[in-house]
């Protein structure tokens, strides 16, 4: 529970992070492992730019962290456990 106006800050702009259907996608597809920028945009089906968008707003919640090597850059999950709080949401759609 948060207890001060800086966690409260960092719980909404956590989840404002995963309020778009792509967002929540490459979660899902990082959590197979690291990935370039360039894979994750055939997987999402998106153009480059507005998958860099998506990623950077994960990145800046700190869901996700990258790491440039040569001219690609690569992501991955920072909070695995993300996974466990969208497979409680499947749960609950799935009880309804």
């Amino acid at each position: 529970m948060p207890k001060s106006r800086a966690e409260l800050d960092y719980s909404t702009n956590f989840f404002k992070a995963l309020s778009h259907p792509t967002r929540i996608v490459l979660v899902v597809e990082l959590a197979q492992g690291e990935q370039c920028v360039r894979a994750l945009t055939e997987k999402v089906g998106a153009d480059m730019s507005t998958v860099s968008r998506h990623l950077r707003e994960l990145k800046n919640a700190g869901i996700i962290r990258s790491e440039k090597r040569g001219n690609q850059v690569f992501y991955c999950l920072r909070t695995p456990c993300i996974l466990n709080f969208l497979e409680c949401i499947r749960n609950l759609q799935r009880a309804e």
